[in-house]
């Protein structure tokens, strides 16, 4: 099983809403071959921040089934623009 881990830095006053269009786009990665589970979680120190950690079965769940399918399309449709910066995405066994 392969983790993925993001920072998200959510431009300022916009977590509430953020949040809201996560609830859709969870929908999205969880219908995903190869997804295993995810979890969002807030920062406490830091009020527009969040780490997103998804396990996969593989890298290529991830990478390429992923990344590749429409489903990625509406992913960054409902999320992207919150980003600032755009983050950093690791994986991990």
């Amino acid at each position: 099983m392969i983790l993925e881990v993001a920072i998200l830095n959510i431009k300022e006053g916009l977590s509430q809403a953020f949040e809201l269009s996560f609830q859709k786009a969870e929908k999205i990665i969880s219908s995903i071959e190869g997804y295993v589970s995810h979890k969002l979680k807030k920062c406490i120190e830091q009020e527009d921040k969040y780490i997103l950690l998804v396990n996969w079965e593989t890298l290529e769940d991830h990478e390429k089934g992923f990344r590749k399918s429409k489903e990625y399309q509406e992913w960054k449709k409902l999320l992207h623009h919150f980003y600032e910066p755009f983050p950093v995405v690791e994986h991990y066994k």
